[in-house]
């Protein structure tokens, strides 16, 4: 581990992106292993991405939470717009199976469904925001602007890379419209103050609070 540390120390495009990388392809993985699979493939990954970002933390400069009242209020505007805006615009699949373990544990397994609620809750809140963050709005945003991305500044604006993070960002998401306003929204928290933190605070809010929506509402399709 203390090799790979030191290689990726020397490679800061490799740093931030595979962790990214390596969790984006164990969740293509899921649907290679079954219905029931899929869910501890999700719990797998959500170690593995737990695990990389405690190793390389120290190694990302710019991976700092920042607890503001901006984050949180840029948080739950994107929560609305991703919640307010579903039905009215197609979504990139139509065919895609809900993420839904309290149907899959049905009946004495109902205990390991709410196991597996837990784990995306607190997957999709703690370990995807900074993985996705570092990824898209330090490295991709950045990197568009000049191939040696460290002397970009997280404040610096660029509209070409602006737009460009912000499409990638959102057509990765089965709800791409929202994704594109989420990236323009997280991003410009990125901008406005110089620094990645506000944005994963944000982030997570909206992870979070989506999170709820999708058990207590429900509407699976969002997961």
């Amino acid at each position: 581990m203390q090799k790979i540390r030191a290689l990726l120390e020397q490679k800061p495009v490799a740093l931030r992106c595979a962790p990214f990388l390596l969790f984006l392809g164990l969740t293509f993985a899921q649907s290679a292993f079954g219905e029931e699979g899929r869910y501890w493939v999700y719990a797998g990954k959500t170690l593995v991405g737990a695990w990389m970002l405690w190793a390389l933390k120290p190694l990302i400069m710019e991976l700092k939470w920042s607890f503001s009242l901006q984050g949180v209020i840029a948080g739950i505007a994107v929560f609305v717009i991703w919640v307010g805006l579903d039905p009215f615009y197609p979504k990139l699949s139509a065919d895609v199976s809900p993420w839904n373990p309290l149907q899959q544990f049905e009946g004495q397994a109902q205990a390991l469904g709410w196991f597996f609620v837990v784990v995306r809750l607190l997957g999709s809140s703690i370990v995807v925001p900074p993985l996705e963050e570092v990824f898209y709005r330090s490295f991709l945003y950045r990197y568009v602007v000049h191939q040696d991305f460290l002397k970009t500044p997280l404040s610096q604006f660029d509209l070409k890379a602006f737009l460009v993070t912000a499409l990638i960002f959102g057509f990765s998401h089965n709800q791409w419209l929202a994704g594109v306003l989420c990236a323009f929204v997280y991003q410009g928290l990125v901008i406005r103050n110089n620094r990645l933190g506000d944005a994963l605070t944000a982030h997570a809010v909206t992870n979070f609070l989506l999170g709820l929506w999708v058990v207590f509402k429900p509407a699976w399709h969002f997961w």
